[in-house]
């Protein structure tokens, strides 16, 4: 990241971690955002993270590249919820529903860098009770890490002192080919432990729980992301896959492993493993003009997105009582998710 200054008029802290392997991951405090993910492959470095290289750039692109987000991921039809009798209105970032916590959600704050080592740094944010909306004080503790055996491991425990809906998760675009490739992530090879997804109609707001089966969201057997591409109505409606797929609650709040991805050589891939109970699949689908490290802007499924989650919209679904995301005051929220690299 280049010098520059962000809203506060101060520079972005930058916090490079390495291992034994030769593989990097960068980090900055605006946002907790994962700026730059890089794998040895055959005497080359290969960046296998979109992002950008200015805060600049960062300011202007509006995709989450890379940014922790929260206190909401993902949709919450109408911007409101109700909870123990009250209804809450929160930041309206689109016409339909908040979308990633609101206008000024945790991607856009200035994290508190607590700690920092050669593999691991630890952020810290503090969101006022009323927050976009969100009701009580949350204090927020995130660890990025990356071990010897070649895994980013995130980590967010959070504690509020009145009960609210928590969602946090990062929102890496990844392209294990290269970023810089010019092959897009359409040719990747996926597999998800899922049967089921969550539908959506044609504002991306949940509609019913499906099964996979028979579907182009069926990826139990190892397929790129193109074999299916737009063969749904449900994609047809969101320009690609942008949907949650459901895992089995037989391990739930456990970390187990729920997806791979195999670069199209062959030469890298991808483990992921998480405690959540979903995980929402984005193809990049309106990455187009997004800016980029290079002059030119990213473009279309340039990179995907696996943002281990709650259900979207579970604040207003409470029959979905696997993803309930709401914290009491005594209780705290711990979640991990994993992405293990082999190459």
């Amino acid at each position: 990241m280049s010098a520059g200054v962000y809203l506060d008029g101060l520079a972005a802290k930058v916090i490079t971690l390495s291992n034994q392997s030769g593989m990097t991951a960068t980090f900055m405090d605006v946002g907790a955002t994962w700026l730059s993910c890089t794998v040895p492959v055959a005497d080359q470095v290969r960046e296998v993270l979109l992002g950008v290289d200015t805060i600049e750039k960062f300011q202007q692109q509006t995709c989450f590249l890379g940014a922790s987000v929260g206190r909401y991921a993902n949709r919450i039809a109408g911007a409101q919820f109700e909870l123990n009798g009250q209804v809450y209105s929160l930041s309206q970032n689109h016409e339909k529903y908040c979308i990633h916590g609101g206008e000024m959600g945790f991607d856009k704050r200035r994290w508190t860098v607590v700690s920092q080592s050669q593999d691991q740094v630890v952020f810290e944010l503090n969101s006022a009770d009323g927050d976009q909306g969100f009701p009580g004080n949350m204090q927020v503790q995130l660890s990025y890490t990356l071990t010897d055996d070649n895994q980013v491991s995130i980590d967010y425990q959070a504690k509020v002192d009145k009960a609210c809906p928590i969602n946090l998760t990062n929102h890496a675009y990844f392209n294990l080919q290269g970023a810089k490739s010019g092959v897009n992530c359409l040719e990747h090879k996926l597999t998800i432990s899922a049967e089921q997804f969550l539908a959506s109609d044609e504002n991306s707001l949940p509609t019913r729980i499906k099964s996979v089966v028979n579907t182009g969201f069926d990826f139990q057997t190892e397929k790129t992301l193109q074999q299916d591409f737009l063969f749904d109505d449900e994609q047809k409606l969101a320009a690609g896959y942008d949907h949650a797929f459901i895992f089995s609650t037989e391990h739930l709040n456990q970390l187990k492993q729920v997806a791979s991805v195999v670069s199209p050589d062959d030469k890298v891939s991808m483990h992921v493993f998480t405690t959540k109970p979903a995980m929402q699949v984005y193809s990049g689908n309106y990455l187009a003009q997004c800016p980029s490290r290079e002059e030119a802007p990213y473009q279309t499924c340039d990179g995907f997105a696996l943002e281990t989650q709650y259900l979207p919209d579970a604040p207003n679904h409470p029959e979905w009582t696997f993803s309930d995301s709401i914290v009491q005051p005594d209780q705290s929220y711990h979640h991990t998710t994993v992405y293990q690299f082999s190459f």
